[in-house]
Formats: C-alpha cells, sequence, structure tokens
C-alpha cells in the first residue's frame, strides 16, 4: 500500500462537485509526519484537535 502525496489533491481537484459544496464540506490540511501522523506527539496533538473541531462542526450542524 501507499499513499501518493498529492493523491488526495488530484482527487478533490477532478470531482464534478459545486465548489461551493466542495468549499462548505471537504477540508484538507497536511501533518509534519505525514500519514503517519499517529508516531509523533505534536502531529498527534494537532489530529486530536483537528478532530474535535470536526466532531464539534458536525453536532453544529445537526
Amino acid at each position: 500500500m501507499a499513499t501518493p502525496y498529492w493523491a488526495v489533491q488530484y482527487t478533490l481537484d477532478h470531482m464534478t462537485v459545486d465548489p461551493k459544496i466542495r468549499k462548505e464540506n471537504i477540508r484538507t490540511d497536511h501533518f509534519q509526519a505525514g500519514h503517519m501522523m499517529y508516531i509523533d506527539a505534536p502531529s498527534m496533538t494537532k489530529l486530536r484537535a483537528d478532530l474535535r473541531h470536526f466532531y464539534e462542526d458536525a453536532v453544529a450542524r445537526r
């Protein structure tokens, strides 16, 4: 298995989704540790904060 660096960006750029819908519903970010953010303490802290915001936003939209 591999995680090509630009694969997500490429996929998002080629989706046939209205840009407004995409902007309101899809968010991307980068971690210093890459796709193995769970092995790096600062990246894990960022992941937890990002997940907390994700859950709070989801509940608020409910």
